[in-house]
């Protein structure tokens, strides 16, 4: 979103080389260290660094889009960070067009909110799966109905609860969205002189691909600008024991569930016989009343048991723990 010539310009400029009246050789680096204008009013807040940063922790939330939104879409997503920049507010909020899909993002524990701009062909193609349709854009660009709305604000949902997990090495978000908004005009979270930092980031549902931008105004992130460096950035990721991992790992085993079942016991009756069963009849089984039972997590028998009763439900004693198949 830098400065663009317009076509006048270079039409003058290439009329100027052909004329002579301007020299290639005047034009270019003479080697000699050039100084660099500074613009007072719109001071560079966002150095390289902290744009790289930016983009190393969208690089990580491109993964999980791509690994999160099939799911919803039943389509293959591809994403890809395409860059970041610097600019103010007024000439992001200038570049949209109407429609335009636009989440309010609070970016709590920090102050202020972010915007996500959804490329409106990407909307409609995703409105379209959600829907059951195979995932194509309209042909022409209309204003999105309160259904569609609804059906983009549970993607976009989606899309914001992600950003939890990028950005933990810097904060602790609890990012919630606000709204959605249609009309860039509705969507002025600051001023339109302050600076804000935009990440590109190129979105393909099936064959239908667009662009989604991310506003982050530097009032918001300046609580944490100190850590928008990449020294700080794989020190903290150093920093995470192997032990805090296996307790993880650990912690998400022990909820896992568990199939167990205690054989009674086992036997053979021929097909008439099944076929006769009435209520009452007493099938014989292989084991005696006393006898242990086998215990099986999963279909591996893990242990021995006796039989019996806890309040008002059956139950097993657990006798013997069979270790053979560790």
């Amino acid at each position: 979103m830098g400065e663009v010539l317009s076509q006048n310009e270079i039409d003058s400029l290439l009329q100027a080389l052909s004329s002579g009246e301007l020299d290639v050789e005047e034009i270019k680096d003479s080697g000699e260290k050039q100084a660099k204008n500074y613009d007072f009013a719109r001071p560079a807040k966002f150095s390289k660094e902290h744009l790289r940063t930016l983009e190393i922790i969208f690089e990580h939330y491109g993964r999980l889009l791509s690994t999160t939104l099939p799911a919803y879409l039943r389509k293959t997503i591809q994403v890809e960070i395409m860059n970041s920049e610097a600019v103010t507010y007024s000439e992001f909020s200038n570049a949209l067009s109407n429609p335009v899909i636009l989440g309010i993002v609070d970016f709590d524990p920090l102050k202020g909110n972010i915007v996500m701009e959804l490329a409106s062909n990407l909307g409609y193609a995703m409105v379209d799966r959600m829907l059951g349709g195979p995932g194509e854009p309209l042909e022409r660009s209309r204003d999105f109905s309160e259904i569609e709305l609804l059906i983009i604000e549970r993607i976009m949902s989606i899309t914001v609860d992600l950003l939890r997990e990028p950005w933990e090495n810097v904060i602790d978000l609890n990012p919630r969205l606000e709204r959605i908004e249609t009309n860039s005009q509705f969507a002025q979270i600051i001023s339109p002189s302050e600076m804000i930092a935009i990440v590109t980031i190129n979105i393909k549902v099936g064959d239908v691909e667009g662009l989604m931008n991310v506003c982050l105004p530097y009032l918001t992130l300046e609580e944490v600008m100190d850590k928008l460096n990449t020294k700080f950035w794989y020190s903290n990721i150093q920093t995470k024991s192997e032990a805090t991992f296996k307790d993880n790992i650990a912690s998400l085993i022990n909820h896992a569930p568990m199939p167990i079942k205690a054989v009674l016991g086992q036997s053979v009756i021929s097909v008439d016989d099944f076929i006769n069963l009435q209520v009452g009849d007493i099938i014989r089984l292989d084991k005696h009343a006393d006898d242990e039972l086998s215990v099986f997590v999963g279909s591996i028998e893990k242990f021995k048991a006796l039989p019996g009763s806890s309040g008002d439900k059956y139950a097993v004693q657990v006798t013997e723990i069979i270790r053979g198949e560790e």
